[in-house]
């Protein structure tokens, strides 16, 4: 066992108080080191895209952060717990994704580009939330369980088709999946993810530690070819299916708006205190309960380190495996990217980021700031690796045609264009009361 690997096996979760306070700051700080201007993505370089961020009063367009570094590029070799991932909320639902139901669309929207496209740019987690529907799985939004064909996206196996495309083309790399589960069909699951050929990747509940111990190591898995991750939020499908339920394998704290309250973190209530130690792994939500896309550069920004902070401290002082956001390229800087790079640097080696790790040096031996400019890895891939939406120059509305749905009761007209964004509030005032939403029935 390497140097490297015992001193994180004696740190276990722990990572020094005094530590993440440095790095809070300097996630603060930084959140907008990368301040060249631009007036399009070819004045940026590779890994970065041309944006602004109005809402925090950042309007002129700058070079913003696209694209995540892998931990493992740098430090390789330890438990799979012991990295921290780039996850998206909702990685389904997708602005401009074409209704596949014959009717318009109307629901919110949480990302902006391809699964593809977020798996190729560094993202190794997927939220998704399934449903029978139209004698299929489905990837929907829905009210008391229900997927509606205005909320309705795709069916979940061309999702899965386009996990498993990656997985191909990138053999080193592994995937993590959690379903919100709303599949009753027997086998469902398993007969999803066989037509998927996502069975061959598949990391089986046998090998999954129990009473928080670790994870096989990165390396092990990969050599194992099983790279896949699989969890469900109902507890019966692990003996029956073979999917693992979640709970049993991780902590999370409560997502919406109680996840991005300054201060407080509290833990999901299907979800094991977040200190916990019967859990190897922890999620961190950090996602507004409306999805708000002209927000979420100042949310992904400042606010995100501060959350981070406050939630490292209400699990114990244990980082975050996967960091769940919405709008995961938008930022007034380095957002979520910088985040993790952070977050794995002080776990992996006490360092301010990542890209001053240096395998077998000792704790805190960190390069200097010369050595992470020369040597810091970018993201695989150019701008081309982006959709047509990384300018975000196009508004993300559209109009509301007349509908009729759920039981007859919700109308929308088209008296005028709205934003299902960027006026989410607005159109949750249609047809998602507060106390429907305080009683779970909604899935966002």
């Amino acid at each position: 066992m390497s140097k490297l690997r015992l001193r994180v096996k004696r740190r276990e979760r722990i990572v020094s108080a005094h530590g993440f306070l440095l790095l809070s700051l300097v996630l603060t700080t930084l959140s907008r080191a990368n301040c060249q201007t631009c007036s399009s993505a070819t004045d940026c370089g590779a890994g970065l895209y041309c944006g602004n961020c109005p809402s925090a009063g950042n309007n002129q367009p700058t070079c913003i952060r696209g694209q995540a570094i892998q931990p493992t590029s740098i430090v390789n070799g330890l438990p799979f717990n012991k990295y921290s991932w780039l996850v998206t909320h909702n990685s389904f639902s997708i602005v401009d994704a074409p209704s596949l139901t014959g009717v318009p669309r109307v629901t919110f929207y949480n990302q902006e580009d391809s699964v593809t496209n977020q798996l190729r740019n560094g993202v190794r987690g997927l939220m998704l939330d399934m449903y029978d529907f139209d004698g299929d799985i489905w990837l929907c939004h829905s009210f008391k369980g229900q997927c509606f064909n205005i909320t309705a996206f795709e069916p979940a196996i061309n999702t899965l088709k386009e996990v498993e495309a990656f997985l191909t083309e990138n053999p080193s790399e592994i995937i993590t999946i959690i379903i919100e589960d709303y599949v009753h069909t027997p086998k469902g699951l398993t007969k999803l993810f066989t037509n998927a050929d996502l069975m061959k990747y598949w990391f089986p509940v046998a090998r999954m530690p129990a009473n928080g111990g670790d994870w096989p190591t990165v390396t092990d898995m990969i050599e194992k070819n099983q790279r896949l991750l699989v969890f469900t939020s109902v507890a019966s499908k692990e003996a029956e299916e073979g999917v693992a339920y979640q709970w049993r394998y991780m902590v999370e704290n409560e997502p919406g708006d109680p996840g991005v309250v300054q201060g407080s973190c509290p833990n999901r209530k299907e979800s094991q205190p977040l200190q916990s130690m019967n859990s190897a792994l922890f999620l961190q939500n950090y996602f507004p309960t409306f999805p708000t896309e002209s927000q979420a550069c100042k949310e992904n920004s400042g606010s995100l380190a501060a959350m981070v902070e406050t939630c490292f401290k209400a699990a114990g002082n244990r980082m975050p495996n996967f960091l769940a956001v919405n709008f995961y390229m938008r930022s007034d800087g380095v957002g979520a990217f910088g985040a993790l790079d952070r977050m794995n640097g002080q776990t992996l080696c006490q360092c301010n980021t990542v890209t001053a790790c240096q395998p077998g040096a000792p704790a805190g031996g960190c390069k200097s700031t010369d050595d992470i400019n020369k040597t810091a890895p970018v993201g695989r891939g150019d701008g081309r690796s982006y959709s047509g939406t990384v300018q975000f120059v196009a508004s993300v509305c559209q109009p509301l045609i007349l509908a009729k749905a759920f039981l007859g009761s919700f109308f929308v007209t088209s008296n005028a264009a709205k934003c299902i964004i960027s006026r989410g509030r607005w159109i949750a005032s249609f047809y998602k009361p507060q106390q429907d939403i305080d009683r779970g029935q909604w899935s966002l």
